[in-house]
């Protein structure tokens, strides 16, 4: 292992994941993505960037379905969501091994599972606090703010265990879980980074 700091992070929506990720990069001066890596995977991958915001933590079709029917041939023929998704997976990688940062969703724990210098993390907390959290700080309307975290976090979750075979959340699949709710924003920052310093000091 060397000195580079790697953080992915999970997180249901209205959770605070997003700025947990932000501070926790200025805390260790280091990059955040998280829409930011689709401008990244474009370049890398050739795909236009309206294509993979129009299929971003979103999946169509199933792969294991075409495997069955046997209309998967592997190569050029992938179905473009799964082209997608596999340069999302090269761009994470590639990008990890080259610098220090902080990757928001995207199955970027699934990437790096095997990347010694990631601290995988999720971010959870109940409804009624993601529900003030998206209102407040999101901007989302009060009307449709339960249907917003559900279908958002849905989206999430079909994503995740689609692709990787995992189940979304499960604490197995990181190295801490935390409730947001609970911490709070600068109470989660700290454990994390207290938790990748331990990290590093191995």
């Amino acid at each position: 292992m060397d000195d580079r700091i790697i953080i992915s992070i999970g997180r249901q929506y209205g959770s605070g994941g997003r700025e947990i990720g932000k501070k926790l990069a200025e805390i260790f001066n280091i990059d955040f993505y998280d829409k930011e890596l689709i401008t990244l995977e474009a370049k890398e991958s050739g795909f236009s960037e309206e294509i993979l915001k129009e299929n971003d933590e979103n999946h169509n079709g199933s792969f294991l379905y075409s495997l069955v029917m046997g209309t998967y041939t592997g190569g050029d023929n992938l179905p473009l969501n799964h082209k997608l998704f596999l340069a999302q997976f090269d761009t994470i990688k590639k990008l990890a091994s080259e610098k220090s940062c902080v990757i928001i969703g995207r199955c970027a724990d699934y990437a790096l599972e095997y990347n010694p210098n990631c601290v995988k993390v999720f971010i959870h907390a109940d409804l009624d606090s993601r529900i003030k959290r998206a209102i407040d700080v999101y901007g989302e309307s009060p009307d449709k703010v339960e249907e917003v975290i559900k279908k958002t976090d849905k989206k999430r979750e079909s994503y995740y265990n689609f692709y990787t075979g995992k189940k979304w959340g499960q604490m197995q699949n990181y190295d801490i879980t935390i409730n947001s709710a609970f911490s709070g924003i600068d109470g989660a920052v700290k454990a994390i980074a207290d938790l990748v310093r331990v990290k590093m000091n191995k």
